[in-house]
């Protein structure tokens, strides 16, 4: 089977990251493992262990990746949080201090809200409609 594993998301810092996807928006740490040149190794996922792509935080190394924060995908939602319970979720992470740019819509294909993660990066969270 393929599938993809891992995502990678530059971050500024390994453990404000850490801190943001897993108090805020409820991801586990799977792996924080030094590396021999200094940088570490760290995946965090939203889910059970399989179930979808996990995020490898990677400090930004130079200029160029750290102009790159924030902004890794020009703008645009470049990343989704699907749920099985929106109205969950969404109660949960704005009371964890998330930045929400929309009040919630509900769509043909679901209910979703855009938000952004500590460094201006958009995601949607989104419960699927059931026949999406």
């Amino acid at each position: 089977m393929r599938r993809i594993a891992l995502v990678t998301l530059v971050v500024a810092d390994y453990d404000e990251a850490i801190r943001f996807y897993t108090e805020a928006l409820g991801f586990r740490l799977v792996e924080d493992a030094p590396r021999p040149d200094g940088s570490r190794w760290v995946v965090v996922e939203p889910g059970s262990e399989g179930q979808g792509a996990g995020l490898l935080l990677a400090r930004a190394k130079d200029e160029a990746q750290r102009a790159s924060v924030g902004d890794q995908t020009g703008g645009r939602v470049g990343f989704f949080l699907h749920t099985d319970d929106f109205a969950r979720d969404h109660a949960r992470m704005s009371a964890a201090g998330v930045t929400f740019l929309e009040e919630p819509r509900h769509e043909s294909y679901g209910s979703v809200a855009v938000f952004q993660d500590l460094y201006g990066n958009r995601w949607d969270l989104l419960e699927p409609a059931p026949d999406a």
